[in-house]
Parts: structure tokens; sequence; C-alpha cells
């Protein structure tokens, strides 16, 4: 079973709308070695676990949870970039260019028309190409060598991508949580390489991959040294035996050490995504919106039983 909490892995930074750096950003969560691959690829080897080496199964599967938050950040993040793009500031209830004006007329030149035309301004399951995420890219040997040697490559190359991802953009909502990515996959890489290490491979020369001075970016560095890249999380209600094997010196050889935690120190939470009248999203008529709101302040009254028992009172007093 999962639970799922209502906070976000990492904050999203606010900065002007970006198309083309949201199309960028689509690769690292429906490309081959993207975010939506890398949750898939470890939930199905966690899954498919065989044998009683429970460990290398906590290690596995915590990283694949994690990698559900992950989904979920560069998703949000990509809508933030999309959101608002077309500049419209019409009333909700009026029709998107009625007079003639095409409203969403720079939405034909992006990368990706897509985005306004199929996901109203939102995150698609695809690549920065367009191309549909592909189940076929999940890789599941039943061997835990070869599985823990693919993984390590996934996280390598998503690593590496996402430095030139990076460098694509100055965009600070982009910049804010590709930082955070490549920070957490270099943890990954630890776990992973670690794993390897307890069962005799020698990993540990060849990392973190790419090898390069990564406090040269600002947002990477500011991360690095809150330390979250020796850190991995369990996600688990009943115990787990990962520390087991994610503890002691990293296998970067650097002078640090891993830590396993329960979950991330913080959380952060999601941004309301404004409703977009020139995408009929919701697409809520005056008495549709009546009742939606209707429904909002009964929840709230709800969670507020004290509020509820007030006008309990004072209509009994009427």
């Amino acid at each position: 079973m999962f639970y799922h909490v209502q906070s976000l892995i990492n904050p999203i930074v606010l900065d002007e709308p970006d198309p083309s750096a949201a199309n960028a950003l689509q690769e690292g969560l429906g490309g081959q070695f993207g975010e939506m691959r890398t949750m898939m690829q470890y939930l199905f080897q966690s899954f498919n676990f065989r044998g009683d080496a429970a460990p290398y199964r906590d290690l596995i599967q915590s990283v694949g949870i994690e990698e559900i938050s992950h989904v979920e950040l560069i998703s949000k993040t990509i809508s933030q970039l999309l959101d608002g793009a077309p500049g419209y500031k019409g009333n909700k209830f009026e029709t998107p260019g009625k007079g003639g004006k095409p409203v969403m007329d720079m939405a034909k030149e992006q990368k990706n028309a897509h985005h306004f035309i199929v996901g109203a301004q939102g995150s698609l399951p695809v690549d920065a190409a367009g191309n549909p995420w592909n189940g076929s890219w999940v890789h599941d040997h039943g061997n835990l060598v070869l599985n823990l040697m693919d993984n390590l490559v996934l996280e390598a190359t998503g690593r590496l991508q996402k430095c030139r991802i990076y460098e694509m953009s100055s965009n600070k909502t982009l910049r804010a949580t590709v930082s955070f990515l490549i920070v957490r996959d270099e943890a990954h890489q630890a776990a992973f390489a670690k794993a390897l290490e307890t069962l005799g491979v020698d990993w540990n020369k060849a990392l973190p991959i790419p090898k390069f001075d990564a406090t040269k970016f600002p947002e990477v560095k500011r991360l690095l040294d809150a330390g979250i890249h020796r850190e991995q999380y369990t996600f688990r209600l009943d115990g787990s035996e990962m520390e087991k094997i994610f503890s002691g010196s990293a296998p970067m050889n650097d002078g640090t050490d891993l830590v396993t935690l329960k979950e991330p120190k913080e959380a952060f939470p999601i941004p309301l995504a404004p409703e977009r009248p020139e995408e009929f999203a919701p697409g809520l008529d005056p008495e549709l919106q009546e009742l939606a709101d209707a429904l909002s302040e009964f929840k709230k009254n709800l969670a507020n039983p004290k509020k509820v028992s007030v006008v309990k009172k004072k209509s009994r007093k009427v």
C-alpha cells in the first residue's frame, strides 16, 4: 500500500512563463532516462524481487517511491512554466476570443503545441520531441547485480541530461527543480553504487557521473551544502532494512557518509493552479461554479467544527 502526503519534495520557485523551458524539461519527465522511467523501473524491480535479500529490495523500492514524488515535482514545474504563457486576462465567464482575436496565437509557435492543445498548459507524459512515454524502456532483468548496474547507468544518464537542461535556461522555476534533481540523482547513484560495492562490484572510482564541480551551479551548491546528496529515504511506515546497505562511507570516496532517514526533513506546499479561461479549464459556468463554491464552503466548515457550532447557535437564536 502507498500513502500520499499533499506536499512537494522541493519548492516550486516562481518566475515568468517559459514554454521552451517547459518543453526541455519534458525530457526529464517522459524521456527514456526521465523520472517516469526511473519510477516504473525501480517499482517493478521491487514488486518482482525474488529471494530474502530484504535490504536490497527495500533500497530499490525506497528510491522508486521517491521517484513518484519526482514525477509529481517535475510535472508541477512544467505546468508552472506553461501557466499563463498566452497572457490572457479575460473574465472567467466570458468567451475567450469572442471578438475574433486569437487569444492563444502564441501557442502555435511553440516547440510543443500539444502543451496548449491537449494539455491546457499542463505537463504531458512525453519527451522533449513529443514522443509518448514508452513502457519498453523499463528494465527488470530478474538478476540483482544486473538490475543495480542498470539502475546506476540510468541515474548517471538522467543526471547528465539534467545538467544539460540546467544550462539551457536561466529561468528560476526550471533551475530550482532541475538543481534538486541533479543532487538527488547523485544520491541515487550513491545508493546503487553502495549496493554493488557490498556485492563485490567496484563502481566507486567512476562516480559521480558526470564528474564535475557541481558547486559551480549556485542552486546545486546550496543543496550540496545541506547534505541531501548523501541522504536516502525509506518512506516506510512499517520499518525498512535499507540502512544495512545505505550507511557508512559514500562510494564516491570523498570523505562523506551515507545517511538513511524515514523521510525528507522538509516538505513544501503545492502551488494552486489558477483557472485558465482561454483553455476552458476547468470550464465551469456560473451555475456549476455556485455549486462548487457551496461544496468548498461545506468542506471548510466541516474541517472547522467550532465554526459550524457557532453558525448553528446563531441560527437557533434567530
